[in-house]
């Protein structure tokens, strides 16, 4: 199974804006809030596997 990390760039209502950190990429990719931890900050460092979010430490 693949898996990808992700920063969040910026939180916007129940939306979130991740950035893939894993490789090299500019785009941002739009989140549901509901689908990622809810104690997400600006910032935080998530881990996508198995199709679920997860907090990188």
């Amino acid at each position: 199974m693949n898996t990808f990390q992700y920063i969040v760039e910026s939180i916007d209502g129940d939306y979130a804006h991740l950035r893939r950190i894993d490789e090299e990429s500019d785009e941002l990719k739009l989140v549901a809030r509901a689908l990622l931890p809810a104690e997400i900050v600006e910032g935080s460092k998530l881990l996508y596997e198995w199709m679920q979010y997860s907090i990188m430490e």
